[in-house]
């Protein structure tokens, strides 16, 4: 995910290569930086700065009070019918991904070096899979928050942090990284919301960033 100063960039078209190096599975993936995220109010997008501002107001809120989260704030968002559509534009460019696969390891690499650079303000890599099977998170400070407690969008400072099964059956853990601040997260709603992850969130200088995943469970 890319956020410039006045649009917020995905990607809606990949392609993807997979070689087998020994007991190493590479597979090489552009994603092409072609969709945007516009905020819609009952079928009307909202493309201006100050569209953008409401949401992020929102977006605060629901940050700032999770008792709010899945019952006042819902039921606003539900009422006055506000939405995220994804509309296709040229592409800002791309981004290449390669993922080394070796037993229990993922060796990651991002080449950010074929986008646009100006308006760019933060890049985003998110690691994320469904909240009702990764429900418990724990890090090397000794924490560990199951469900709703993982929060939202929490800034992480310890070595390594990790989501798993809620009894640790299947799970994953990353590293923290000088480069990036690593961030944990979770929303679940229903017909609406369902995902748990770890996330960075890198300096728009940044022309490659590497990190590892390790694959946890019994």
């Amino acid at each position: 995910m890319l956020l410039y100063s006045d649009e917020t960039c995905f990607s809606g078209t990949s392609t993807v290569e997979v070689v087998q190096r020994n007991d190493c599975t590479i597979i090489r993936k552009e994603f092409f930086m072609d969709r945007i995220a516009r905020n819609s109010f009952r079928n009307v997008t909202l493309e201006n700065r100050k569209a953008r501002d409401l949401i992020a107001f929102l977006a605060r809120l629901y940050q700032l009070y999770p008792r709010l989260r899945f019952l006042k704030l819902k039921g606003l968002v539900g009422n006055i019918d506000v939405g995220t559509v994804f509309v296709k534009k040229e592409p800002v460019g791309k981004t290449i991904v390669t993922f080394a696969v070796n037993k229990r390891q993922i060796s990651i690499n991002a080449d950010f070096k074929h986008l646009k650079t100006d308006g760019l303000e933060r890049l985003f890599l998110l690691n994320e899979q469904g909240s009702r099977f990764y429900r418990k998170y724990s890090d090397s400070s000794g924490t560990e928050l199951t469900d709703t407690k993982i929060g939202a969008w929490n800034g992480i400072e310890t070595d390594w942090a990790a989501l798993t099964t809620l009894h640790g059956e299947l799970g994953f853990r990353l590293w923290t990284n000088e480069k990036s601040i690593l961030r944990r997260g979770r929303e679940f709603l229903d017909n609406s919301l369902d995902w748990v992850g770890l996330d960075y969130e890198i300096h728009p200088g940044t022309n490659v960033f590497k990190y590892q995943i390790e694959i946890l469970g019994e």
